[in-house]
């Protein structure tokens, strides 16, 4: 399995808002496992696996997880031992719950507020049976993610250079903070001027804000750079609707729209609720004549499971 799958293309669109220029930034099209961003943040923490010489690899995620599919096949190709934990109150069979199965990854679910302990407990458990586990945060969260996304960030000012341009805003879909953190830690170390928006699929402020921050301090302190306040933080919580998994019928709109001028599916849970966020924050701010990329964070499985949704809503 290769993991020189870089830089991803960025590609202008048609699709025009307020006289903007419109690119995205097609992280879906990483070839490991349908792509995503958790494909390019897996593939640091394998590699870190692999440094320590472990072979167990122990996640977290709901049946829904892009991050928990990647690991799973990761591990599959590895031959390594695959351990899942997942929330029973977010179950319900998916194409990414199905794939790992596929994967042969063990799936255990448990009480939301019993995950830290089972983490703890399915660690001890492992280690007694002779493996040398590797936890990795739900969502590819930590330093090693922050940094996938800060090497994404210096793809993006390589486009800029060999194009004569610059982007006023990149936008994208914010979730457990890694992504927006790594972008944001990439413009400060760059002294760029653009402005960085985490459109939010699920958490709310202040947490959403707080805990991007935290993944930006963090990687800074591990930096020696100083650290910043909240000010450097845009991270949007109008658009997440009624939570994680939820949507509205202008997202369905969305995602129609990019389908059959674009050729780009997204999805609702976490891509087509961004890029509809993005649209509505551009016209909500009044941007106009700006250059602006969004980055495509995958989720190609979830569009089959949102097919019927999309033809019918």
């Amino acid at each position: 399995m290769r993991y020189n799958h870089y830089p991803t293309p960025i590609e202008k669109i048609n699709l025009s808002i307020n006289k903007n220029n419109l690119f995205i930034k097609r992280e879906d099209l990483i070839s490991t496992s349908f792509g995503g961003n958790k494909a390019r943040k897996a593939f640091l923490f394998f590699n870190e696996l692999q440094k320590q010489n472990c072979n167990c690899v122990i996640t977290y995620g709901s049946s829904s997880s892009n991050h928990c599919r990647v690991v799973a096949n990761i591990a599959a190709a590895k031959g390594l031992k695959c351990i899942i934990i997942s929330p029973t109150s977010s179950s319900p069979e998916t194409f990414n719950s199905k794939m790992m199965k596929f994967f042969g990854a063990e799936i255990i679910n448990c009480n939301v507020n019993k995950v830290k302990e089972t983490i703890n407990d399915v660690m001890c458990k492992t280690m007694k049976q002779g493996y040398e586990p590797y936890f990795i945060e739900g969502g590819g969260h930590g330093n090693i993610g922050t940094k996938a996304y800060l090497e994404a960030y210096e793809e993006i000012k390589t486009f800029e250079k060999e194009n004569n341009m610059n982007f006023d805003f990149i936008f994208h879909t914010s979730g457990t903070g890694t992504t927006q953190a790594g972008l944001i830690c990439g413009k400060l170390i760059n002294h760029d001027s653009k402005e960085i928006i985490g459109i939010s699929n699920a958490r709310r402020n202040p947490y959403g804000s707080q805990v991007v921050l935290d993944s930006v301090n963090n990687y800074l302190e591990e930096l020696g750079i100083p650290l910043v306040d909240l000010k450097k933080i845009n991270f949007i919580d109008d658009y997440v609707c009624n939570g994680y998994g939820s949507y509205n019928k202008e997202i369905i709109n969305v995602i129609k729209t990019l389908l059959i001028e674009e050729g780009i599916p997204m999805d609702l849970t976490y891509t087509g609720k961004g890029f509809w966020g993005m649209k509505e924050y551009i016209k909500r701010n009044q941007l106009v004549n700006k250059n602006i990329l969004f980055i495509h964070t995958g989720g190609t499985p979830l569009f089959y499971d949102d097919l019927e949704v999309l033809i019918g809503g």
